[in-house]
């Protein structure tokens, strides 16, 4: 991984650059070594071709791997057989083949199974995965612990389809009735109102405005359609290599109402349910913590985490380290339970409770959104339609009362 650092050399000479690592920890020793005390160190990522040729894992397959691999090693197999053997079942897909081979390759030149995963490119691979293969195998562990990442992924892609099925349907209705407004304001419309132009009626200021952005639709459709798709281009791309803009559309994001209480259980609650499962497998609290703050995907959860595993490392409790801490501060739930769970010894527990209690709520409120979003599309798209159609009507009516009079 790529980090950007700013700091100052020994002869006070202050400078700037990126440094390769595979974590912060190694990043800060490789700096000290060069004689540089950094201020400074975020994480990036370097624009390559293999950033965008490698794709990561998806979690059905991930689940897949990891539940395969347990039960031959289970059975009493070596690692190099199972895979083996799980290669010779996956043959018809090139991909995962081929990720099984480079895994093979390795593991016969008497790597672990953490550096080949580590050093395969067929596919990237989440930290907090190998991370937890890289402490099983050195505590002996590796059938639990696979276990419990396959069954993990499971949940994870379960829930992912779940969501999408639910949307699925109000998408497929939005995406048609803007279609649908779209094709009326830019082809219908000017045709309909040219007729009321040719009699040199004053038109109402409804179907003045209908017909200024029937005017603007018409004139620009194509630089719209090609500025949304660079802006979304140009959205991911500052998103994943710019680390500041991540970090602050991240923050902004967890202060929207609703959206914000969704995404925090559903982040809080991975962490808690990675923690405990790490916890369970005899994993150090230490590490543990480092292991699942890695499961963010929200970078200033991520970032506030990560400073607080380093007081941990250094002997103090996480919710301590959490409270005092300067970035985000997570839900005062979370907070309380993680509090008691140290007190008591019982963080492994109560943590696997706190992730089932942000799970259900997540369902609870989405099927609730889910069940609010049709009727409130139907509404908008109805009001729009009624705003064109009044538009359209207001000047025949004008006309006829002219008539009359």
């Amino acid at each position: 991984m790529l980090y950007k650092y700013k700091g100052i050399t020994k002869e006070g000479k202050s400078v700037n650059g990126t440094i390769e690592a595979s974590k912060e920890d190694e990043a800060k020793q490789k700096l000290k070594a060069k004689g540089i005390f950094y201020k400074e160190i975020t994480p990036t990522k370097e624009i390559s071709f293999k950033n965008f040729s490698q794709r990561e894992m998806s979690g059905p397959l991930l689940s897949s791997f990891a539940k395969e691999l347990s039960s031959y090693l289970n059975s009493g197999m070596a690692i190099l057989t199972a895979i083996r053997l799980i290669e010779d079942q996956h043959q018809k897909e090139k991909k995962y083949a081929s990720f099984l081979a480079s895994l093979r390759t390795m593991i016969e030149e008497g790597k672990s199974l953490y550096h080949a995963l580590n050093s395969q490119s067929v596919y990237a691979m989440p930290d907090f995965f190998l991370q937890s293969i890289n402490v099983a195998g050195q505590s002996g562990k590796m059938v639990p612990v696979l276990i419990q990442m396959g069954d993990f992924f499971s949940t994870q892609a379960k829930i992912k389809k779940q969501v999408g099925n639910a949307l699925a349907y109000p998408m497929f209705i939005f995406i048609v009735a803007i279609g649908m407004v779209g094709f009326l304001i830019t082809f219908v419309v000017p045709k309909i109102t040219r007729i009321f132009k040719d009699t040199g009626q004053e038109l109402p200021p409804i179907t003045q405005f209908v017909l200024s952005i029937s005017d603007f639709l018409s004139s620009h459709y194509i630089t719209l359609i090609v500025g949304f798709i660079g802006s979304i281009i140009a959205f991911k791309v500052a998103y994943n290599y710019i680390y500041p803009f991540k970090k602050a559309y991240d923050s902004l994001v967890l202060k929207i109402p609703i959206i914000g209480d969704l995404i925090q259980n559903h982040e809080l609650g991975r962490f808690s349910y990675i923690l405990s499962l790490m916890l369970s497998s005899g994993v150090s609290y230490a590490h543990a913590v480092k292991l699942a703050t890695s499961t963010f995907s929200n970078s200033a959860f991520k970032e506030s985490f990560e400073e607080a595993s380093v007081k941990v490392i250094e002997g103090n409790k996480l919710s301590h380290a959490l409270q005092r801490g300067r970035g985000t501060k997570p839900k005062r739930n979370f907070m309380q339970a993680l509090a008691l769970g140290e007190e008591s010894s019982e963080v492994a527990q109560i943590l696997s409770n706190i992730a089932s209690l942000y799970r259900e709520e997540n369902d609870d409120r989405l099927k609730l959104l889910l069940s609010l979003l049709e009727p409130f599309m139907m509404l908008f798209i109805g009001g729009v339609v009624g705003i064109i159609v009044s538009a359209m009507l207001l000047p025949i009516f004008s006309m006829n009362l002219g008539a009359k009079m």
